[in-house]
């Protein structure tokens, strides 16, 4: 099976694209930055427009399209811009490709975010019933942003010309793995320091889902022709702040964590260049789809999930 990732150059795409190629398949990564040596073949391209990498489409059987630059910066106006702009403009590409191929892939799966719901406390947001974001009272406007691109980013998908692929949008929530230069080790190395204590609050709902069942769950949905549409890939326990550090700190053998208030983070956010809703939003989300249909959590709960990727990360 031939297998095509647009910006698998980062540490999911290279955890999908070190899976695939441990199976047996060929692997084709996207880069607008091509390394000098890689385990997989990488091919240039621009991100935007269709060029020779067209040509890598055209026989593949599965796109798994992850473009879009990092949301972890500051929202100025040329972030928003190129935040916009790389995801609505690379999937369109993509779905060009796609639909001049003369043998077109049998499924696309697209990136997305399982920010594209709204903050909330009171119920876990499936695909079914789930309440998009954008809308909500008592929230901060700049929150508003991400929503209008997870939105924006799904629309070029169902924009796209592909009546041969099945289309599959990945709802994602924090993939959690070892590897470096994940959000794993960014909170470990917050606990290290005695600073994994709740942020905010403590209440908002944190989702994640394990690096494991992630691979697992793509795997899945590549063979499973009856499932297309928006999929949350996420566990089915996502739990409060507070608690989702209470065992990350536990579990590494760290009995204190300072938490951060609202005036702290929005200080440290500034200092970062980031923004406080990567922490503060209330990301209920639960996997509906992949729960109905049968799929199967090897981790499906926070505890045994970090106390795996702890030992992984020590080992």
């Amino acid at each position: 099976m031939k297998v095509v990732i647009p910006g698998g150059s980062g540490q999911v795409g290279t955890l999908l694209a070190r899976d695939f190629r441990r199976l047996g398949h060929e692997v084709v990564v996207l880069s607008r930055r091509p390394p000098r040596k890689s385990l997989w073949r990488v091919v240039p391209w621009d991100g935007a427009t269709v060029g020779a990498w067209a040509a890598e489409v055209d026989g593949a059987d599965v796109v798994i399209n992850l473009a879009g630059r990092s949301v972890n910066c500051r929202y100025t106006a040329a972030n928003r811009r190129l935040i916009l702009d790389s995801r609505v403009n690379s999937t369109r590409a993509v779905g060009e490709a796609i639909a001049q191929a003369g043998r077109p892939p049998r499924v696309w799966l697209q990136a997305g975010t399982a920010t594209i719901y709204a903050h909330r406390y009171d119920a876990p947001n499936d695909e079914a019933t789930g309440q998009l974001g954008g809308s909500e009272r008592g929230v901060p406007r700049a929150w508003r942003f991400s929503t209008t691109v997870a939105k924006a980013w799904e629309q070029a998908l169902a924009d796209a010309r592909s009546p041969q692929t099945r289309r599959v949008i990945l709802r994602s929530a924090m993939t959690m793995s070892p590897d470096h230069g994940g959000i794993f080790e960014v909170m470990l190395r917050l606990v290290q320091r005695g600073l994994g204590g709740q942020a905010g609050n403590g209440r908002q709902y944190l989702s994640w889902i394990h690096d494991h069942d992630f691979l697992a769950a793509i795997h899945w949905l590549v063979q499973h022709e009856e499932i297309s549409g928006p999929v949350n890939l996420a566990a089915p326990g996502p739990l409060p702040n507070a608690e989702f550090m209470h065992w990350f700190r536990r579990t590494w053998g760290i009995g204190f964590g300072l938490p951060a208030p609202w005036p702290v983070l929005a200080l440290g956010a500034i200092f970062l260049g980031t923004e406080t809703e990567l922490v503060l939003k209330s990301r209920r989300v639960v996997p509906g789809l992949l729960l109905k249909h049968g799929f199967k959590f090897r981790f499906p709960a926070w505890p045994e999930a970090v106390q795996d990727l702890c030992r992984r990360w020590r080992d």
